[in-house]
Order: C-alpha cells, then sequence, then structure tokens
C-alpha cells in the first residue's frame, strides 16, 4: 500500500517545489493549504495531489490533515510564533502515529549562539529530536528564488538589484534541488535517513555582483548590482514588523560577513545530478526578471 506524505506550507516557493517533486516520483501526496482555492493550482504541478485545508493554530485541521498519514513534510510560516505553530504540528503528529518527519530548518541552524532566524529553527528542531518520533533534517541556504519574489520589481523596472551585502559571497541553492532531495529523502526506504541533519546548498558560493551578471546574460539587458546601505534596507522594510525586520538584517549582515559562504555537496549525493547555477537559474527563470508589458 502506497505511503501518503503531507506536505506543510504546500503553496509557498520550497512547499509547492516538494508537491510536485513528490508527484513526479509517483508518490502519493496530500497537501496542506489554508485556502482549497488558493491550493488548486497545485494540481498543475501535481495533478494527483489531495488538498486539505490545515491551520496550524486550529488543532483539529491538523488531526485531520494528519490521519493516515505516513511521513510529513515539516515547513512553517515566516512568522513570530513559528516555534510553536512547530510544536503544535509536532505534537499532532506523533499522536497520529507517523513514521517520520522531515522539518526543513536553515543552514547555520546548529551555530551557537547564531543569529534569531538560527534559534528559532534551532529551538523547532531539538523538539522534534526530542519527541520520539524518527526525524531528518534538511538545512538549505538562502533561496535563488528570493531574487525574484523580493528583488524583482527593481530587476524589472531599473535592471538594479538592491542588496545590503557588499562583497559577502552566499551559497545560495535553487528550491528546485531542495525539493528534489526532500523528495528523496521521504521516499528513501528504511531507516537510513533518520536522526540525521543535511545542509544544502548550490554548487558555489556568488557574490551580488555575479547574481546579477547572470540575471543580465539571462534576460539580455544590463543589470548590476547596488550595495544598499543597511540604513537603506531597514527603511525599505519599515512597514514590517519590528522581528521581521530585525531578523532579516541580522541574517544580511551574516551574509555580508561571508559566514554563508560554505558549499555541500548533499545535493548531488541524494540526487545524482549537480546543484543548479545562479546561470542555470537565472535562464530558467528569466521572464521572471523581464520588464512587464
Amino acid at each position: 500500500m502506497a505511503q501518503t506524505i503531507l506536505v506543510t506550507g504546500a503553496t509557498g516557493t520550497v512547499g509547492a517545489e516538494v508537491v510536485k517533486a513528490l508527484g513526479n516520483r509517483g508518490l502519493k501526496v496530500r497537501a496542506g493549504v489554508h485556502s482549497l482555492i488558493k491550493g488548486e493550482r497545485l494540481k498543475q504541478l501535481n495533478p494527483d495531489v489531495q488538498l486539505v485545508e490545515m491551520d496550524f493554530a486550529k488543532p483539529e485541521t491538523l488531526h485531520v490533515a494528519l490521519t493516515g498519514v505516513d511521513r510529513v513534510f515539516l515547513i512553517t510560516p515566516f512568522s513570530e510564533d513559528q516555534v510553536e505553530l512547530a510544536k503544535r504540528l509536532i505534537d499532532a503528529a506523533k499522536q497520529a502515529g507517523v513514521q517520520q518527519v522531515v522539518r526543513l530548518s536553515a543552514a547555520g541552524a546548529e551555530a551557537e549562539p547564531g543569529i534569531q532566524l538560527g534559534r528559532w529553527h534551532r529551538e523547532i528542531e531539538r523538539y522534534l529530536e526530542q519527541s520520539g518520533l524518527a526525524y531528518t533534517i534538511l538545512r538549505p541556504g538562502g533561496f535563488m528564488q528570493n531574487f525574484f519574489n523580493y528583488s524583482g520589481e527593481s530587476i524589472r523596472q531599473e535592471g538594479k538589484l538592491y542588496l545590503p551585502l557588499g562583497e559577502g559571497k552566499v551559497s545560495y541553492i535553487d528550491a528546485r534541488d531542495i525539493a528534489a532531495t526532500a523528495a528523496a529523502v521521504l521516499s528513501a526506504p528504511g531507516t537510513e535517513h533518520y536522526g540525521q541533519a543535511y545542509t544544502l546548498t548550490g554548487p558555489a558560493a556568488i557574490s551580488g555582483h555575479e547574481v546579477a551578471a547572470a540575471i543580465g546574460q539571462a534576460t539580455g539587458r544590463p543589470v548590476s548590482y547596488v550595495d544598499l546601505p543597511e540604513e537603506a534596507a531597514a527603511q525599505s522594510m519599515a512597514a514590517a514588523p519590528a522581528w521581521q525586520r530585525d531578523s532579516m538584517l541580522e541574517l544580511q549582515r551574516l551574509y555580508k560577513a561571508g559566514y554563508a559562504a560554505g558549499v555541500s555537496t548533499a545535493v548531488e549525493v541524494f540526487t545524482n545530478c549537480p546543484p543548479r547555477s545562479i546561470e542555470q537559474f537565472a535562464k530558467d527563470y528569466q521572464q521572471q526578471f523581464q520588464p512587464q508589458a
């Protein structure tokens, strides 16, 4: 009998790609979504996906979403209460008799004392480790997709990539490679990945200048990197909650200092393919960076 895998945060950058990657392997996927209407687009990625409304703040929806589930890919919302939300899901998964939880964490979460984002992720990791559930932790670096999710407008309109990173290099990873790795772990027979934590990165640490050059080459128009002063970066996030603004600025300082430049071979080990380069990413998503008609 085929196992059922629940993907939480299924409409997000990584979650949607995991739904697709699991479907490509012929696995039975249940996607946890806030809205069935919003989740309909997942059927374009995986026609066989089963949608289920799920709200971390409503325990009764967790119970329904987890009924009959064998494995969970756990993504929590980027919110101030993400630790509490994750704990609720872990408790519910244990009660439901789930076999394995694969947790999407973040590169560097194990660092002490670490930054705030890392501390939140590490607290969730520890809770999962102590839950008694079989678990695997994936710690990806910064997502390449954030270049169009958060910087796409300035690139399209001005040909400028604004980031407060100085000359810092980051081993950004394509979300599709995170998903391919997650699918390999979730579909693996046996227990070889239980109790393991894997750091996932792209093939190289790259600077803002290299990112801009790759996008420019893919789009056929000049794109330049602008090292944004931190004060200006903070001002650009003035409308965001203080916790979100402060945690993102702290992460960007870490990037600028070069602490996110480590490179891992895990993606290739799990998928038998090298992780996508920034050039391949830019080529595949070049329409996201073109001026809108």
